[in-house]
């Protein structure tokens, strides 16, 4: 919907309802240049924040089960299950290998084993 003005490097100036002498260039609403123009955080830039703060909670878990705040059974099983599928993922790629901080002292999550109960 707002029609693009912009300065002699292409920076965008101004948006307008309707196309003007100088701002021809159509947008559409949802462009990220838009939304960066209006202060509206991207898709991209909430789906990074997601992803940031779901390592967040999965640290966390990592921390009360390190510290026996919490067990791994205290969790529902979905949410045991999809720990277990992400630990996995990242297990398996390569920039897992990397100990930019040499050996961490405690328990780490992946030297849980977890317990899981008895089948009903």
């Amino acid at each position: 919907m707002p029609y693009a003005r912009r300065d002699a490097f292409g920076q965008l100036l101004s948006l307008h309802r309707r196309a003007e002498p100088d701002a021809q260039q159509f947008l559409p609403d949802d462009a990220p240049e838009v939304l960066a123009f209006l202060g509206q955080p991207t898709h991209d830039r909430f789906n990074q924040l997601d992803a940031d703060f779901v390592r967040v909670l999965e640290d966390l878990v990592d921390v009360l089960v390190s510290r026996n705040v919490i067990n791994l059974t205290d969790l529902p099983v979905d949410a045991r299950d999809k720990l277990y599928q992400r630990k996995g993922h990242r297990r398996e790629t390569a920039l897992s290998q990397l100990n930019l901080l040499g050996e961490a002292r405690g328990l780490e999550f992946n030297d849980i084993t977890p317990v899981m109960p008895p089948p009903a």
